[in-house]
């Protein structure tokens, strides 16, 4: 029992120390829509501020909370907070747009900065939507498909470096499909659709292989529910990315209306 709370203990400890410079991301974050609103300048859309404090919500629920507590020891609790971390927090993030709002508040020099890192080679190479998928998809089944998972499940250290590395990959995978912030390039909507569709394909044969080969440490009924959550919630929160996508891709085909004109050919008013 002593080693049990122990074990709890610090594992609470670790997600407080992870917590901090997520909460710190987050105060960026509102700080920068506060200012760019007292610019005077286009106000942050409201959406986008939902979005973003969603998204580090989602990220926290993980760190610190119930679910943190449960992910230390139910395989099920784990993968839930695996498809927030690594799904959804993501989506989240993205759709808040965090780069664009620094590009707009920061002074030029750091704001240049962040150009020239994302024009870089490495940055264009990460955010290209394959490599992502590689990394993602990769990670994935390296973790679950290997004796890792228990490992991961016995060190909390390791846990909380893994949740990291979930949501840096996670990030990079939704950033390469869903371009909201200024990217190194801009992958075809065709390339992107078949990218997400092998990703999904994917998730579905890993989430099917956990149901029937649970991993190392875990027993059969946690294994088959975490299975079916990793089934049915990545499939949910994968149509939401591809509703995202199809959006993007009606949006920029759509014709641009044109000025109605009067008898002689020139624009007249618009009621």
């Amino acid at each position: 029992m002593d080693g049990h709370q122990g074990h709890t203990q610090g594992s609470y400890d670790l997600g407080i120390v992870f917590l901090i410079p997520l909460g710190l991301a987050a105060a960026a974050y509102i700080g920068a829509t506060i200012t760019e609103k007292r610019r005077g300048r286009r106000e942050w859309p409201t959406y986008r501020l939902i979005f973003g404090i969603l998204g580090f919500s989602a990220i926290a629920a993980t760190l610190v909370g119930p679910l943190a507590e449960q992910s230390h020891t139910s395989f099920t609790a784990h993968m839930a907070a695996h498809l927030l971390v690594g799904m959804l927090a993501p989506l989240l993030i993205v759709l808040s747009a965090p780069i664009t709002l620094a590009l707009r508040t920061l002074h030029v020099v750091p704001a240049r900065r962040i150009t020239t890192m994302l024009n870089s080679g490495p940055a264009r190479f990460l955010t290209h939507p394959i490599p992502a998928a590689v990394f993602n998809l990769g990670s994935l089944w390296a973790l679950y498909a290997t004796s890792l998972s228990e490992v991961m499940q016995s060190n909390p250290l390791l846990h909380y470096l893994l949740l990291v590395h979930f949501f840096i990959v996670g990030y990079l995978f939704t950033v390469s499909l869903v371009n909201v912030d200024p990217t190194p390039h801009r992958a075809s909507f065709r390339l992107r659709l078949g990218v997400l569709l092998v990703a999904i394909a994917g998730h579905s044969i890993l989430a099917k292989h956990i149901y029937i080969h649970p991993p190392a440490g875990t027993t059969v009924v946690d294994a088959q529910t975490g299975g079916m959550l990793m089934f049915y919630g990545g499939d949910f929160i994968e149509l939401a990315l591809a509703a995202v996508i199809f959006a993007q891709w009606y949006a920029r085909s759509r014709p641009a209306p044109s000025l109605p004109r009067g008898d002689k050919g020139t624009p007249r008013p618009v009621a």
